[in-house]
């Protein structure tokens, strides 16, 4: 009974709403509904009106769109440059990168929209179509099984080929296309599995893959190969985009495809800088690939089912899947003299806010050494400028000098103050920093600069925030970059900053490309990754140019142990070593050279006959004076001859204490030791030492300069010139 009620006041309530309601309803929906109906007509006659076909353009309207494209790109460049110049000297490099990628961006997307515009015309659409049989026909011409194939059909006994358009294609093109490629795998006794497909993003042309290898012959790809050889480009410059933008469209209009042949593989996974890809069967060791977005990385594994790959950029835009590319060739860096005064980073890309860096040529980075008989023996000094080095432990053009010690103990000062000291002797000189501070590098530039020495100096500067992968190759880079120089025939001096950090980088792409650890987790083959690096430095015979390339390995040390893996490693391949002894450092001894472990194994070969005569006895007296010294602590009562030795020792302690950024002439470090060494300073206190010094120099360049000179081109340090040093410093002594 209440059930009935309740149906019974439903349904006088709903009779009241739809009376009630009924009029409200239609005010509301009913403009609505009429609107509808009315767009639904409209849409009705505007179907059944005949389609009118996109008109071509005049050549009129394309020089408008042109010049307009022209204005806008000239505007972007200018506002890029406007707005580097807000910027200091220090944040200039990241910031002119950043505006000139986002310049390159700008002109690209510019061209790529012009092309796609220009290409939605029937007249175009239709001409490129019209060469359809043409391209195919160069195309099937070309085609020809790898190596990688064959083994893949061993395994499969079908080869997939994939013809790709930007639209529809006629019958009779796939089956000429299908009978080609069904009979070039029948001559092997394999099958093809054809799959045709269309791409609108291609414009137009076509494309066949086999196996991995593709043939291109689309507008993309013409648009791909552009945007490729824009990065090459000095586009900051006003005259230079509209030139481009003017040559690139009159390109499209007579556009007649060209064949673009590469290989293709796919990412499996990433992660940590690491990729591993699979196909690409034909690709080699230390080849660059190219990952579909704009990333590039280098072949460091090939295993059997899979190719592990370093990326060089930001891996994060890299994912599983997607497409890698075969450059076709092996990592190379920009050489020539376009790099001097320059600052790079490993791929030769400039980063010091100067610009385009307009080089011709570029080297492998890595390169064969040198066999025996292309080489000459050591025989000319490289002086550093620095006394303790050219007369204890001399180097030599074409030599290898490892520079050890702790951190802090002056390892880099050494390197350039070296690099000072080349000014005007016709050496070219590279710094390779690897895992260095940005303010260091910065620092090491401003002085350089501040000296006059950039100016044959090429600096490569690859923090410690950059990828392991980059600093691993930036050492390798530098020595490209020096062999340019070298077999052109010119002395290179090279420093790598330091290998240390080098080995930690090589041990993390190591281990996680999965490679079997060894002592102290490094990779077995650490030894021969820098023993075939600094193979790279010598001095070629005159038939090869007589040029030289002389390396300074730094290797940073702990606690001053140099029987480490890696600083036994390098002692070992190097020609000798410059051990920096903290305990010195910290007694104010500059240079801080330990005399007893520092050695050069090309010795006096690589001195001038003067100083190579001079500083003869020169270790074995500082070394005595070290031991006295250390035995004097635990006594008080000593004879004549050891205060004498030992006041001797301390002068010629003082003679060799240099400060930073101050080289000095080779024949005036032979005239200053030849002085003390023979007694001439025994009246000075240690401490005026500093004084006796300027003055001696000072007293030969001004009075004496003929003998100074005769010091330092001399063949025989003769009684002679003995003689007539004895009888100068007399002279000077007699002033003091």
């Amino acid at each position: 009974m209440e059930i009935q009620y309740v149906i019974i006041n439903f349904l006088i309530l709903v009779t009241i709403l739809v009376i009630v309601g009924r009029k409200t309803v239609k005010r509301i929906f009913g403009g609505r509904y009429e609107k509808i109906n009315s767009d639904l007509d409209r849409a009705d006659e505007i179907e059944k009106m005949p389609m009118p076909l996109l008109q071509e353009p005049s050549s009129e309207a394309l020089a408008v769109d042109c010049s307009e494209d022209i204005k806008k790109a000239e505007s972007l460049v200018a506002e890029k440059i406007a707005s580097i110049e807000a910027f200091g000297e220090r944040e200039k490099s990241e910031v002119h990168r950043g505006m000139i990628e986002d310049a390159r961006k700008e002109l690209f997307s510019v061209m790529k929209e012009n092309v796609i515009n220009l290409f939605s015309y029937e007249k175009y659409q239709n001409a490129i179509k019209d060469l359809d049989r043409e391209v195919i026909d160069e195309i099937l011409k070309r085609i020809a099984l790898t190596p990688g194939d064959m083994a893949y059909l061993k395994h499969h006994d079908v080869l997939y080929v994939t013809l790709t358009s930007a639209y529809a294609l006629p019958k009779e093109i796939v089956d000429h296309v299908d009978r080609i490629t069904t009979q070039m795998l029948a001559e092997v006794g394999g099958k093809t599995s054809l799959w045709v497909l269309e791409d609108p993003s291609l414009i137009g042309g076509l494309r066949l893959r086999i196996g991995d290898t593709v043939y291109d012959g689309t507008v993309a790809e013409e648009l791909y190969q552009f945007e490729k050889n824009l990065n090459h480009e000095p586009i900051m410059n006003d005259d230079t985009v509209g030139h481009l933008i003017q040559e690139f469209t009159q390109k499209a209009e007579n556009f007649k495809p060209q064949i673009y042949q590469y290989q293709l593989g796919r990412v499996m996974t990433v992660s940590d800088g690491i990729c591993w890809m699979d196909g690409l069967a034909d690709i080699m060791y230390g080849e660059v690939v190219e990952f579909e977005c704009g990333e590039f990385g280098m072949v460091l594994d090939i295993q059997q089912n899979r190719i592990g790959c370093v990326i060089f950029g930001d891996f994060a835009n890299i994912e599983s899947g997607s497409r890698v590319r075969r450059v076709g060739r092996i990592a190379s860096v920009p050489v020539g003299e376009c790099l001097l005064g320059r600052v790079v980073d490993a791929l030769g890309n400039p980063i010091d806010a100067m610009g385009y860096l307009p080089y011709k040529e570029t080297r492998p980075i890595e390169f064969k050494a040198p066999g025996i008989l292309d080489r000459a023996p050591v025989n000319s000094p490289l002086h550093t400028g620095i006394k303790a080095i050219d007369a204890l432990v001399p180097i030599g053009k074409g030599q290898r000098e490892l520079i050890i010690g702790d951190r802090q103990t002056g390892k880099t000062a050494i390197a350039v103050d070296t690099i000072i000291n080349q000014k005007g002797k016709d050496t070219v000189c590279i710094y390779v920093a690897i895992g260095q501070k940005d303010t260091l590098v910065a620092e090491i530039k401003e002085k350089l600069e501040s000296c006059g020495a950039m100016e044959y100096t090429t600096i490569i500067a690859v923090p410690a925030s950059t990828s392991a992968a980059l600093q691993y190759i930036a050492p390798f880079s530098g020595s490209a970059m020096a062999e340019y120089f070298m077999y052109a025939g010119k002395d290179v001096l090279i420093v790598y900053d330091d290998l240390s950090k080098h080995a930690v980088a090589y041990r993390e792409l190591s281990l996680l490309l999965h490679r079997p650890s060894g002592r102290e987790a490094y990779p077995g083959d650490i030894f021969y990754l820098h023993s075939r690096l600094l193979e790279r430095a010598a001095h070629l015979s005159d038939e090869l140019g007589g040029g030289s390339i002389t390396a300074l390995p730094i290797i940073e040390t702990l606690a001053g142990d140099i029987s480490a893996y890696i600083p036994t490693n390098v002692i070992s391949i190097t020609d000798g070593q410059i051990f920096l002894d903290a305990e010195l450092f910290n007694e104010g001894q500059r240079p801080a050279i330990n005399v007893g472990l520092s050695v050069s194994r090309v010795g006096g070969a690589a001195q001038t006959p003067s100083m190579k005569k001079v500083s003869s006895s020169l270790r074995t007296r500082l070394a005595q004076y070290r031991e006295l010294a250390e035995f004097m602590q635990f006594g008080s009562d000593i004879d004549d001859d050891t205060k004498k030795a030992l006041s001797s020792g301390r002068l010629l302690t003082e003679a060799i204490r240099q400060p930073r950024y101050a080289p000095i002439e080779d024949n005036m470090q032979t005239i200053l030791i030849f002085a003390v060494s023979e007694g001439y300073a025994d009246g000075i206190s240690p401490d005026d030492m500093e004084n006796f010094e300027k003055n001696l120099y000072r007293f030969f360049r001004e009075e004496k300069a003929e003998l100074a000179l005769k010091v330092k081109n001399a063949k025989k340090f003769d009684s002679e010139l003995k003689n007539s040093l004895k009888e100068a410093l007399s002279e000077f002594a007699e002033r003091l």
